[in-house]
């Protein structure tokens, strides 16, 4: 089948992913594009969809999902699903949603039209949905009425997007009948079409032409089936194709399915329902090809873009791929459809192979017939430009032209113009003679419109008339050098670069730049900035070549630019480069510049140590500081201190080492008078790291009190250390800054302060002020003021407390009264103070000393006066009061100042009752209970938590743990019954009692309240806490307490009660309060007493009170009773659990009457599925048919089931009647034994299921021919093919099962299981037939499957036709060579082995006819010679000793020059004794061993053999081994010649002296002549004077006399003037003449002949005598083998001396000539 215009192959086997057959449907599979197959598995739990990508097939993505479909996006791992109405997009590669959307109209067919979107039909119209954004689908058209009740099968949209084609398809009038619906969204309009597939396309009218827009449908109607191509929208002249097709006879019910179409070759592709392809041409619409590719329907197809063709998938799971074979379709075309217009169409249109031979012949008959336009045509349509040559070029040029006509080759030319592109050399052969005429505007023309293949040449014609244009034609010719160079002339010097780097050229740029310097130095800047300023450019050129340019040229300025510009990014690579240019800044005095380079730090990388002493020298002191690194020049530096900027010295210092820091301040302090800021910033900035200690003792050493006061006070608000505070106040004390002293102290603490406070006192300064502020921050106050004191400084006393800390008064009052101090003075400073005294310390004081009532006057005047609202101040006062007994009491009910528990505590242990007070008034509750239960106060306490409701406290008095507790309830108790009477105190009471859980006394409480008759007792809170209280502690309280209240929560209560297990209370207050359902209730699952619930029902009478006693008899198994009290109560709410319990107790007449009841109720279709149920339980099948026969609504199948299974088969056979389920009613007659009946019912059900149901029960009773006709319509479904041949096989049915089969393979629905089944049986069970059956059958079965069943059965014949239908080759020739006897045919094998794909079959097979088939080998090999490793096939057949048996093979295949195959055949030939063909193997293939080969001939016995030897040891330049062989066998000519090609006086010389030993002149004579140029005239004189041979050395001495002459006559021309060669003119004019570099010359002044026996004829034979001397030798020109030429001899001379005689025929040769 390889010459077939298609590639068919099977891509995938979705089988192979282990999915189930079902999932191979239209509805589950979805080919959107040749990127993704997407798959749903409907029969996994749960549901999953499988992702293929078809790029990588081995990794498929699966994932579970509830969609009831998925497509995936054409190119993105974009997934869609729809479930219902809703639509939802997911991301699968970022796992995350991309869109959703849910529809209001159902979604019928949907598919995505491009990558971001979905088109969506529905009933009635057509929506888009872009994934893009958050619009909803938009609705494009409104779907035709045509189209309703159509199966919608695919949708397409054509490039534009302005045509859309929807398609369905539906069954009519026994045929399948297409219809389409055409959408113009421009025009808005739609066209209905009747057809079944269509598809749009894109056209080129012709080559360049913008591509149009066709449609192209096919409709198979009753009438037949028909291509339709037509144009859509512009009308350019295309014409519409009608073109109608045929349908084979075996597919007469078939109809297309899926059309794709291929832009690339102008073909379309349709797909039939039972696998058939067609491929036609576009243009014609004539069919190209037709066969069936599927035995199973392709249901999906969609375009393949790699291949040109279409994917499809069949319901088998086959991934298939259809495209036309580029190197079969034309010969195909013309062989087998014999339509040459076609095949040349088709070939030039698509440019391929295949036509060749037609269009030549074509264009020779119209190019002879003067038809020079027509001819031009055909030339240009040629594929692969086979007749655009240089041949075809000539033949317009030489043709004649036609009056009034354009001449040939104009007419040729404007073809090809009109056609395509002309190439290089019709470019040139157009251009030049245009030029010429001046018309360069079309040139330009055909240039822009790219008519023309640019190349250098033509370029170079172009450039002559316009560099633009031409420098355009080097660009697309890519010319690289020439470019360059033009761009260059041009000054685009950016073009330079981007052109380089876009083509990877690589120009010499530094000759580029100079040539730029020398023309254009402005132009050599840009040019240079252009490539060093980028990164990618840098590389282009070497910065160092740039500078000498430059700086030769003393373009100083201009390479400063440069360098900065390049050294920008600062690199460690470019460091040189850096110094280079400071070098040169430096030296032609740009300080400047280099100033701004070291400011901005531009370089880091340059020679430092170099440039800091240029920078030193040029004056730049502080460049040069930043550069040095050595101390002692940093120390010569600082001496110029005052020349460099201040800021920089500071932060000089952080490079430097603290060990150079000091020796550099040091330097500075030596002038410190000018350098004293400098050398305080630098101490100041660097203190941490020389520590200040260091600098305080280098300032002190040097005197500098002034540098160091400066310096601490820069770092004395950053230092910690309390030496460098005490040196501070210490050096301002020195330097007289008094105020700082102050400051300091006040401001810092950080020194000591001890050690300051005695240094300030050793000072004795005038103003104590700092000693105030040490002694008064660090708590020295009775220092101080026992310092005041006792040294008469009262007054600084007085200061301190009045005007610098008031709040140290009390520590002063204290210390005052401590040294005895008179108390007038000290009331006299309390006042002076003032409000401003701290109360509570000074009332501390005092009170400490015992001289409160000091304060009494003060106290009341800062709260009569001052108004004071300070609690110290009141508490102070109060204490004063309780103490002289001064109205307490009053004043602690009054005051609202004081602190109730400071003084309540002052008041414990003086008057209980007054802490009472004072702790009430402040809330202070853990106070007041302390102090009441020590002293007894219960009933202040029990009011107190009364009135105070605070639940926290109530919780701690109320404890287990207090030992008072008893008391305190008491009184609770009797305070609540009698004194309480808001009811917010009587909650928070109840609720503490509750909390604490002190039921007793609750209950206690509640009785006062509830009982005795208060303003509370009808309050139903109260009264439902009373008994619940009673339920929980007191349950025996209870009735009495249910029987004497009436206004409790009834319901509430009793559900309490159950819960607590108080049933009887419960069924008291239910019933007490006519809560009949629960009462009954609590009767019948609390007490547990059925028959006392059953007399309460009849007591009360109510349905409720029934319902749930019929549920409880129910849940009791009371099954009966339960039923009677559901009848009466009216209950059908409980169907179901009173079905359940009837059929379990089989109660199936008391459930007949329940239902019954419950029918009267409403339509419920379990009802009345389970009254059937009865009655044919209760076999009352005329009540059961009776019902079914009148409206109903029950589950009629449900129930028949059931009957079924259950073995009422009678039963289920009226109910299956009924329904008409014949396929349950089949399966039933059967049970009953009834297989006619059960094989007409299953007719009429038509289901697969019920087929095999009754097939298999025919087969178990025998009944074969009821189960031949079951089984016929079972196997037309591959799916129960395997089960069915199962179960006739697993009971020994073989024949029936192959009579079955047999008759299968005629039916209409036939499938490639059938074929397949059927042969394995035939393997099994009847092998003669089963050749037959394959080669009849073979294409429409699984040959796979064939395969192996044959190959276990080892049926050799049969395997090996199934391989090479399966196009197994390898296989087929494998089962041939192993199992011969009964495979093995030669004709067969031979058509077969070109196509295996194993190379080592071929050897295999070599070996296997080398061992079997030895004669027919080399046809074997005829076949393989292109396939076969030729070198390996030699030595295969080597090793068998069978050479000379594959000899034809050998020759056949030594055209391709192999050393093996060489060697074989000389082997051969020397084996055969055939040295002419020897030779000729040796001359023409020269791909051999030359020097074994000469080893092996140089003993050879015969002479030939050894002379080929010499010439083998000769060609491998081994010319003494060569020259001995020669020798050995008086082969002189072949001596002289070899010695004469290897060039070597040596060998010459050797030569010689051999042949005058051997006294062999006439060979003497002939190597002076052959060997001329490499003979010293000394050593022929030498050995022919010795010799005697000076006769025979004459000519070689004539002729280099001779050209001693003529060189020495060139050098007299050369050196003398030229009068002085006048005379000479004529002698040198007859020599130049008769002078050849080779040959022999004669003077012609020389006359004497030379004696005949000198030469003999027999040594000299190409000697030629002119005819115009008396017989000397004038001329012998030589030929270019050595030998002199035009011999005149005579043909009867015999040459024994050198060899055999020449051939008359060939007078240039000796007999050794052929070499």
């Amino acid at each position: 089948m390889s010459n077939l215009p298609i590639k068919f192959q099977e891509l995938f086997q979705l089988q192979n992913l282990s999915l189930p057959p079902e999932s191979f449907v239209f509805s589950n599979t979805t080919l959107q594009s040749d990127k993704y197959i997407c798959i749903r598995d409907t029969t996994a739990e749960p549901q999953q969809a499988v992702i293929v990508d078809l790029e990588n097939t081995d990794d498929p993505t699966k994932f579970p999902v509830t969609a009831d479909s998925a497509i995936m996006n054409p190119s993105q791992n974009i997934l869609a699903l729809k479930a219902g109405p809703e639509i939802q997009v997911y991301h699968i590669g970022e796992k995350r949603k991309v869109k959703d959307h849910t529809m209001k109209e159902q979604i019928i067919f949907w598919k995505w039209v491009s990558d971001t979107t979905i088109a969506l039909v529905t009933k009635l119209k057509v929506y888009h949905w872009s994934i893009e954004g958050n619009y909803p689908p938009s609705q494009v058209f409104t779907r035709l009425p045509n189209l309703e009740g159509t199966q919608i099968i695919n949708y397409q949209v054509d490039n534009s997007q302005q045509w859309l084609l929807l398609t369905g398809i539906a069954k009519k009038d026994g045929r399948v009948v297409g219809t389409t619906q055409l959408h113009s969204l421009e025009k808005n309009l739609s066209q209905h079409i009747e057809a079944h597939a269509g598809v749009f396309c894109r056209y080129s009218p012709k080559l360049g032409a913008d591509p149009i827009t066709l449609f192209a449908f096919v409709n198979r109607s009753a009438s037949g089936a028909k291509l339709f191509v037509l144009e859509l929208g512009s009308e350019t002249g295309f014409k519409q194709i009608n073109v109608q097709f045929y349908f084979p006879k075996e597919a007469a019910v078939d109809f297309p399915v899926a059309i794709q179409a291929s832009d690339k070759y102008g073909v379309v592709y349709m797909i039939t329902k039972l696998g058939y392809l067609y491929v036609f041409d576009l243009i014609s619409g004539k069919t190209i090809y037709m066969n069936r590719i599927s035995a199973h329907t392709i249901f999906t197809t969609c375009k393949h873009s790699s291949t040109s063709g279409l994917l499809g998938i069949n319901t088998n799971g086959q991934v298939l791929s259809v495209s036309i074979d580029e190197e079969n379709i034309v010969p195909y075309i013309c062989n087998s459809l014999n339509d040459m217009n076609l095949a040349i169409n088709f070939s030039s249109r698509n440019n391929l192979p295949g036509a060749d031979e037609l269009f030549i012949k074509q264009f020779n008959l119209l190019f002879q017939s003067g038809q020079y336009q027509n001819a031009a045509t055909v030339a240009a349509e040629a594929p692969n430009n086979i007749l655009r040559t240089t041949q075809t070029i000539e033949n317009f040029k030489m043709a004649p032209s036609s009056p009034n006509q354009p001449s040939p080759l104009l007419q040729y030319f404007s073809v090809l113009l009109e056609k395509g592109i002309l190439n290089k050399i019709e470019s040139l052969e157009l251009v030049k003679p245009v030029l010429q005429q001046g018309n360069k505007q079309l040139v330009e023309r055909w240039f822009s419109e790219n008519k023309l293949e640019c190349s250098e040449e033509l370029g170079d014609l172009v450039t002559q008339v316009d560099i633009n244009l031409g420098l355009n034609i080097y660009y697309r010719a890519e010319s690289h050098s020439k470019v360059v160079t033009q761009l260059s002339n041009l000054g685009k010097y950016p073009q330079i670069i981007q052109y380089s780097k876009k083509t990877g050229y690589v120009p010499d740029w530094t000759f580029i730049l100079q040539n730029i310097l020398a023309l254009n130095p402005q132009g050599a800047i840009e040019f240079v900035k252009l490539l060093l300023n980028t990164e990618e450019n840098k590389e282009f050129l070497d910065v160092n070549v740039v500078i000498e340019l430059f700086m030769q040229r003393n373009m100083i300025q201009d390479i400063t630019e440069i360098l900065l510009n390049y050294l920008k990014e600062d690199k460690e690579e470019e460091g040189e480069i850096q110094t280079r240019l400071l070098e040169i800044s430096l030296h032609h005095h740009q300080t400047q510049l280099v100033n701004g380079i070291m400011a901005n730090n531009v370089f880091s990388h340059y020679d430092k140590p170099k440039i800091a002493k240029l920078l030193e020298n040029a004056g730049m002191y502080q460049r040069a500081l930043e550069h040095y690194d050595q101390i002692q020049d940093i120390k010569r530096v600082l001496a110029h201190a005052q020349h460099i900027n201040g800021d920089f010295l500071v932060e000089y210092f952080i490079k430097l080492s603290v060990e150079e820091s000091l020796e550099c301040l040091k330097e500075l302090l030596n002038n410190k008078a000018q350098n004293i800021q400098t050398i305080v910033r630098v101490a100041t900035k660097y203190s941490e790291q020389l520590t200040p200690q260091v600098l305080i003792d280098l300032f002190e050493e040097y005197g500098a009190y002034d540098i160091l006061f400066f310096y601490l006070q820069s770092i004395i608000n950053f230092n910690n250390d309390p030496e460098v505070h005490f040196k501070y106040i210490e050096a301002a004390c020195k330097t007289n800054n008094y105020t700082e002293v102050e400051r300091i102290v006040k401001d810092s603490s950080c020194y000591e302060p001890v050690r300051v406070k005695e240094f300030l006192k050793e000072q004795k300064l005038q103003d104590q002020i700092p000693l105030i502020i040490v002694c008064d921050k660090h708590n020295f106050v009775d220092d101080l003021t026992q310092y005041l004191y006792h040294n008469n400084m009262s007054r600084y006393i007085e200061v301190y407390v009045q005007q610098v800390n008031p709040n140290q008064t009390p520590a002063v009052v204290g210390a005052l009264l401590d040294v005895d101090c008179n108390e007038d003075y000290i009331k006299t400073l309390i006042t002076g103070v003032g409000s401003s005294c701290p109360v509570q310390e000074l009332v501390e004081a005092c009170e400490k000393r015992n001289r409160l009532k000091l304060l009494l006057r003060w106290l009341e005047d800062r709260i009569n006066v001052d108004n004071n609202n300070e609690p110290a101040t009141h508490n102070a006062l109060a204490k004063i009061y309780i103490d002289i007994n001064n109205n307490a009491e009053q004043f602690l009910l009054n005051n609202q100042y004081y602190e109730s528990k400071i003084v309540g505590k002052y008041c414990e242990n003086r008057d209980p009752h007054l802490a009472v007070i004072a702790y009430k008034r402040g809330l202070c509750d853990d106070e007041l209970v302390d102090v009441t239960n020590k002293n007894g106060l219960f009933r202040k306490q029990a009011r107190y938590l009364i009135e105070r409701q605070d639940e926290q406290l109530w919780e701690k008095v109320l404890s287990p743990d207090n030992e008072y507790l008893k008391s305190l309830v008491e009184q609770v108790v009797q305070i609540s019954g009698s004194e309480i009477e808001g009811p917010e105190e009587v909650s928070s009471t109840v609720k503490a009692l509750m909390t604490a859980d002190l039921p007793e006394p609750l209950i206690e409480l509640l009785e006062k309240i509830i009982l005795e008759g208060t303003q509370f007792s009808t309050n139903k809170n109260l009264q439902n806490l009373l008994i619940l209280t009673a339920i929980r502690s007191r349950s025996d309280r209870v009735m009495d307490y249910v029987n004497r209240l009436e206004d409790y929560d009834a319901p509430d209560i009793a559900n309490i009660a159950v819960g607590s297990e108080l049933y009887e209370e419960a069924f008291v207050i239910f019933k007490k309060f006519k809560h009949n359902s629960q009462a009954i209730q609590v009767l019948i699952k609390d007490l547990d007493n059925i028959e006392r619930a059953y007399e309460f029902a009849e007591y009360v009478n109510e349905p409720d009170v029934y319902s749930e006693l019929a549920q409880a008899q129910l849940s009791r198994n009371l099954v009966k009773e339960s039923i009677e009290s559901f009848i009466k109560a009216s209950d059908h709410q409980f169907y179901v659990d009173v079905i359940n319990a009837a059929k379990e107790s089989e109660m199936f007449e008391d459930l007949t009457k329940y239902l019954l009841m419950c029918k009267k109720m409403g339509k419920n279709p379990q009802v009345e599925t389970e009254l059937i149920y009865c009655y044919a339980k209760t076999n009352s099948l005329r009540e059961l048919t009776e019902f079914i026969s009148g409206p109903n609504c029950a589950q009629i199948q449900n129930i028949g089931d059931r009957c079924y299974n259950e073995g009422l088969y009678e039963a289920a056979k009226l109910l299956f009647n009924n329904i008409s389920n014949f396929a349950r009613l089949a399966t039933t007659l059967v049970k009953l034994e009834d297989y006619s009946g059960g094989v007409e019912a299953a007719r009429k059900a038509n289901s697969t299921r019920t087929w095999k149901e009754v097939c298999y029960a025919c087969v178990d009773a025998s009944k074969f021919r009821l189960a031949q006709i079951c089984g016929l319509h079972i196997i037309v479904h591959a799916d129960e093919l395997s089960q069915l041949i199962i179960h006739y096989e697993e009971l020994g049915h073989f024949e029936n099962l192959i009579e079955l089969l047999e008759a299968g393979l005629n039916l209409e629905r036939s499938h490639v299981g059938i074929f397949t089944e059927l042969a394995i049986l035939y393997s099994k069970y009847v092998p003669n037939k089963l050749y037959e059956h394959l080669r009849l059958f073979y294409s429409r079965m699984n040959i796979p499957k064939v395969l192996r069943i044959c190959e276990k059965n080892q049926q050799w014949q049969e395997l090996t036709f199934l391989n090479v239908q399966f196009k197994e080759y390898d296989s087929a020739c494998l089962t041939m060579i192993n199992h011969s006897v009964e495979s093995w045919d030669h004709p067969h094998f031979k058509e077969i082995i070109p196509k295996v794909a194993n190379l080592e079959i071929y050897y295999k097979s070599v070996q296997f006819y080398l061992d079997e088939q030895p004669l027919l080998v080399n046809e074997l090999l005829s076949v393989l010679t292109s396939r076969v490793d030729h070198t390996r096939v030699v030595n295969l057949v080597r090793r068998a000793d069978r050479l000379a048996l594959i000899k034809p093979y050998l020759l056949s295949v030594q055209q391709e020059n192999i050393k093996a195959v060489n060697t074989a055949i000389n082997e051969l030939h020397i084996e055969e004794e055939n040295h002419q063909n020897l030779i000729t193997s040796i001359n023409n293939f020269d791909n051999f061993d030359s020097l074994e080969l000469a080893a092996n001939l140089e003993n050879h016995e015969f002479i030939e053999f050894r002379r080929i030897a010499a010439l083998l040891y000769k060609n491998n330049n081994r010319w003494e081994h060569s020259i001995k062989l020669s020798k050995a066998d008086s082969l002189w000519k072949d001596a002289i010649d070899t010695v004469n090609e290897s060039k070597n006086p040596e060998l010459v010389e050797e030569l010689l002296r051999f042949f005058v030993d051997e006294n062999r002149s006439d060979c003497f004579t002939a190597c002076t002549y052959t060997c001329y140029e490499l003979i010293q005239p000394d050593v022929v004189l030498e050995l022919a004077w010795k010799a005697q041979m000076m006769d025979f050395a004459m000519p070689f001495i004539l002729q280099f006399m001779r050209d001693s002459t003529t060189r020495l006559s060139e050098i007299e021309k050369k050196v003398n003037p030229p009068e002085l060669n006048n005379n000479n003119n004529n002698f040198n004019n007859n020599a130049n003449n008769n002078n050849n570099n080779n040959n022999f010359a004669m003077n012609p002044n020389m006359m004497n002949p030379m004696p005949n026996n000198i030469m003999p004829n027999n040594v000299m034979p190409n000697m030629m005598v002119n005819p115009n001397m008396m017989n000397p030798m004038s001329s012998m020109p030589v030929n270019n083998m050595g030998m002199m030429s035009s011999p005149v001899v005579n043909p009867n001379n015999s040459f024994s001396s050198f060899g055999s005689p020449s051939n008359d025929n060939n007078k240039d040769n000796f007999a050794f000539g052929s070499f």
